[in-house]
């Protein structure tokens, strides 16, 4: 079963500085039908304005990535981590115990578009963590590049909890196939362009929920890139 969630339905937060979209409740948006997806609980679809940003906040208990699409975000934390994130970049920060962190648009001209991702980790009190790594475009194209998992395999980052997450560049023509293990489930993020998923037409900042099936089958009628989350 494929449920769409259409990129229009979701949350909105628009602030000034940021313009943010919601696939699930957070902040002042609050759907009780989208509280998440297994253990998906935030993709937050953000454009920040040049030179500001989000000062720095708390968090805890939470896996959190940051999938930079344009331009470039600076971050800085309480573990004494400071780095600029841009395009290809992803960053993975366990907040566990508790961690303290600032992000911004690194840029005084451009605006940056970023997904903040936040998976509920599988035990709470974790040593709180970082990692970032960089992911080309040519890595991703044509194929399903894991980019972030539970045990860290094949060069992703490590994450605490049973989940892979997968990015992908197709183009026109391609097809790719994904098997889904019994009793996982899977959810779908257009980043960009469009794809089809078992004949479900997914346009950019759509996503899907997909249970009960055990192979997905996408195809492009032109570039696209999307992630894949295969969950327990």
């Amino acid at each position: 079963m494929i449920t769409v969630r259409k990129a229009a339905d979701r949350g909105a937060a628009s602030i000034g500085w940021l313009d943010s979209r919601h696939s699930f409740s957070f902040g002042s948006y609050y759907n009780p039908a989208h509280m998440g997806f297994g253990s998906l609980r935030v993709i937050n679809d953000d454009r920040v304005q040049p030179s500001e940003g989000f000062g720095e906040h708390g968090h805890r208990d939470m896996e959190i990535l940051s999938y930079v699409v344009a331009g470039a975000l600076e971050h800085r934390d309480s573990m004494g981590n400071g780095s600029v994130i841009r395009p290809g970049d992803v960053q993975r920060m366990s907040a566990g115990t508790g961690i303290r962190h600032s992000e911004y648009n690194h840029s005084d001209s451009d605006v940056v578009h970023f997904l903040q991702i936040w998976i509920v980790p599988e035990r709470t009190g974790l040593r709180p963590g970082y990692e970032q790594k960089h992911y080309a475009d040519e890595e991703k194209r044509g194929r399903l590049l894991l980019v972030a998992s539970g045990d860290g395999r094949d060069g992703s980052l490590t994450i605490h909890q049973d989940a892979d997450m997968y990015a992908s560049v197709v183009d026109a023509g391609m097809q790719l196939v994904h098997e889904l293990a019994p009793g996982r489930k899977a959810w779908i993020q257009v980043v960009s362009g469009s794809v089809e998923v078992d004949g479900t037409r997914l346009d950019a900042g759509d996503g899907a929920a997909i249970e009960d099936l055990d192979r997905l089958g996408f195809a492009a009628s032109g570039e696209c890139e999307f992630l894949l989350f295969d969950l327990a």
